[in-house]
């Protein structure tokens, strides 16, 4: 009985450890969730003028999650560390949603935040913008894509099936 509790416990510690991002692992998603953590209740997003917009996933599997996007920081342009242009959420079967990522757009480029390119996304594109540089930072989902992909395959957009935390 002890080793079936002990073998329970270590599974979902690996599987907690997978999940979440490692503090110092990356200084930019350190610096992300440190300016961001207000965003982790949504209700923050829409009380500061974010608005969401449907769930967006990827052909290959794996999702970006809900978007909140904020219209105006959209159209200043600027690249701000604690205000980015969409915060991202992935939705739980209990109906919450989890804040996984941010996402920094410009339409002026090449663009980089501490160093970091952005991806460039050319128009027409599925979002109906204009041609813009792109930056999510994954900073309270871990990525085994990585910290700074679009998709990642451990988020959902079906809240029944979304993966383990």
């Amino acid at each position: 009985m002890a080793a079936a509790v002990l073998t329970v416990c270590t599974t979902f510690a690996h599987a907690h450890q997978e999940a979440a991002p490692e503090a110092g692992a990356n200084p930019l998603a350190d610096k992300v969730r440190a300016a961001n953590s207000r965003f982790l209740d949504v209700k923050a997003a829409t009380a500061e003028g974010y608005a969401p917009i449907p769930c967006a996933s990827g052909v290959t599997g794996g999702a970006m999650g809900i978007h909140y996007v904020n219209g105006q920081y959209l159209k200043d342009d600027k690249i701000d560390l604690a205000h980015p242009e969409a915060v991202m959420y992935e939705p739980m079967a209990d109906g919450t949603l989890q804040l996984v990522a941010v996402e920094y757009i410009t339409s002026k480029g090449p663009a980089s935040l501490d160093g970091h390119l952005f991806n460039f996304n050319s128009a027409p594109n599925r979002y109906g913008l204009g041609a813009f540089y792109e930056l999510h930072v994954w900073a309270w989902k871990g990525n085994p894509t990585g910290t700074f992909a679009d998709m990642n395959p451990r988020v959902s957009c079906d809240p029944t099936t979304a993966p383990s935390q």
